[in-house]
């Protein structure tokens, strides 16, 4: 399913009554579309492909927020009594995304055929993590599968508002220093130059800092193309080395916490989301050690996620979890003392609970305070860009004035 391209098909046939029915249907492969026919007991005279364009394919595609929506309408579905399978029907003819569609009816086609609900959503593809796959495999041995889907929802729905939340934050400054990087560039290449032939025009010796933007104006000219697809190029071949080199991305994230204001939001998300998935993990049957690598998977930090792995063998050997926490001298001393009072209490998870509930609550206190900081810092940096560059224009013009006057 995950090589197929949507496609749009008209299709054309008769229905019980002999009538003639025409429609049309967004769909990753003709067999998806006999199939819903099929279903709606319409003998198909012919079926029609045509591209689909980009803009269509992008808003068709499938994404984390569809998985969070799916988990939700199953839960509710179950909660409310009505059986696996026609849920997962009812959502794949009403949902108005192909993608999401093609995935139900192709875990439907599994579930049919005897696989257990675990098994069909690891077989049709990458849209479920191992932690999506173990507490739902958790869910179905110890006969509780609704529950698990409402825990699930709960904590997929959790960590992306704390997704939005760190994006809210990063959002704002990255759009304004951007703006003033383009405004500084267009001033620089197109709206300078005019000025300087104007001042040749004049004949008279230019103020210092008009000529030093003047210069600038003149090297960005020149270097300019080079210098952007030198920086397209750094930034590609940095993400791609990240990608291929660990050790690279460890020194990266573990450097990404020591930024000024960013850093310790960042952390903090990472170790909200730690504390969130180990709580999920293990307040639903899940062993500690499971637990564990779920949570150096999906943390989203490559310096916390290799402490887990140490942690995980470290507990593995015997040790308890607040002092294997402890030996990685990455974790708040508040964190490790609630930790080792939810192992000695027998409360881990909901220790942990607690823990990711303060921490997300710090995030957003954060965003809020960050947002009140940053705008007039940014304001104040592009109004003086922009006005510096204003200045440099309009000062030889000034002078002339005077000397004329």
């Amino acid at each position: 399913m995950s090589n197929s391209r949507l496609q749009h098909y008209r299709w054309h046939g008769r229905d019980n009554q002999g009538r003639i029915r025409r429609g049309s249907m967004l769909a990753l492969s003709e067999h998806e579309v006999r199939d819903s026919l099929q279903r709606q007991s319409i003998r198909i005279r012919s079926i029609t492909p045509r591209p689909v364009s980009l803009l269509s394919r992008y808003r068709q595609r499938l994404n984390s927020r569809d998985i969070t929506l799916l988990t939700r309408q199953l839960a509710t579905m179950l909660a409310s009594g009505v059986a696996l399978l026609p849920a997962l029907q009812l959502i794949a003819t009403n949902h108005n995304k192909a993608a999401v569609s093609a995935l139900l009816r192709s875990m439907l086609r599994s579930l049919e055929s005897g696989m257990p609900l675990s098994a069909a959503m690891q077989a049709s593809g990458h849209n479920f993590d191992r932690l999506y796959i173990d507490l739902l495999r958790s869910g179905e041995l110890s006969g509780n599968l609704a529950q698990i889907l409402e825990r699930l929802a709960q904590y997929r729905e959790t960590s992306e508002q704390l997704r939005a939340k760190v994006i809210k934050a990063l959002l704002y400054p990255t759009i304004v220093i951007n703006v003033a990087f383009a405004v500084t560039y267009l001033m620089l290449t197109l709206v300078i130059p005019e000025f300087e032939r104007l001042f040749a025009n004049l004949g008279s010796e230019l103020p210092w800092f008009t000529r030093q933007v003047v210069a600038a104006s003149h090297s960005l000219q020149t270097l300019g193309p080079w210098m952007v697809t030198a920086a397209a190029l750094g930034a590609a071949g940095v993400c791609k080395a990240r990608q291929a080199y660990p050790g690279l991305r460890l020194w990266l994230s573990r450097h990404s916490t020591r930024l000024p204001v960013l850093g310790p939001l960042l952390y903090k998300a990472a170790l909200a989301r730690f504390s969130r998935t180990l709580s999920t993990s293990l307040s639903s049957g899940l062993p500690l050690l499971t637990s564990l690598h779920s949570a150096a998977k999906t943390c989203g930090n490559a310096h916390l996620s290799h402490a887990l792995d140490q942690i995980a063998r470290d507990t593995a050997s015997g040790m308890a979890l607040h002092l294997a926490m402890r030996h990685c001298r990455i974790f708040p001393a508040l964190m490790l003392q609630l930790v080792m009072i939810g192992e000695e209490s027998g409360t881990l998870d909901e220790m942990l609970a607690r823990i990711a509930l303060s921490y997300e609550n710090e995030v957003d206190n954060s965003v809020d305070n960050l947002g009140k900081i940053l705008e007039p810092l940014l304001i104040l940096l592009l109004g003086g860009v922009i006005g510096s560059l204003v200045v440099a224009m309009y000062l030889p013009i000034f002078n002339l004035m005077s000397v004329l006057g």
